[in-house]
């Protein structure tokens, strides 16, 4: 199975019952542990993780949500270095007409270069930038 990218906001509705995605998410993270799927994130995306829950107050919540994706087997964490960071901020340059925030442009260039097309997201801006979101939105 191909690696498909996990983002900030699937993540935080996984973890939050409180998010509006919640059942969503948790529907689509039951399917994707029957198939044995790949998963890939970067260091931007565990910070905002880690933020998210810090700035509610929920210290020892996301200790434990960093501490399960430091030590996942499933999920392949790669941090963002000197190159993808400046990759990352000319994609960013490059889109004047988007508001994608430098996390997501990071994340956009990975997937680009390891040819991953689809996204455990929940943000629209994975499908401006002409990836699959997974779940896929109804309508």
């Amino acid at each position: 199975m191909p690696e498909v990218f996990l983002d900030t906001g699937y993540i935080i509705a996984l973890e939050s019952v409180r998010d509006q995605h919640h059942a969503a998410a948790t529907e689509q993270w039951r399917q994707l542990s029957r198939r044995d799927a790949r998963l890939l994130t970067t260091s931007f995306v565990f910070d905002e993780v880690i933020t998210f829950f810090i700035s509610r107050g929920r210290h020892s919540k996301a200790v434990e949500i960093g501490g399960r994706l430091l030590d996942s087997s499933a999920v392949r964490l790669v941090h963002v270095d000197e190159e993808l960071f400046r990759a990352a901020f000319e994609y960013l340059k490059s889109r004047s007409d988007k508001l994608f925030s430098l996390t997501d442009c990071a994340s956009f260039v990975l997937m680009e270069r390891l040819g991953i097309r689809e996204a455990l997201a929940f943000d629209t801006h994975f499908e401006q930038a002409g990836f699959v979101r997974i779940p896929r939105p109804r309508g």
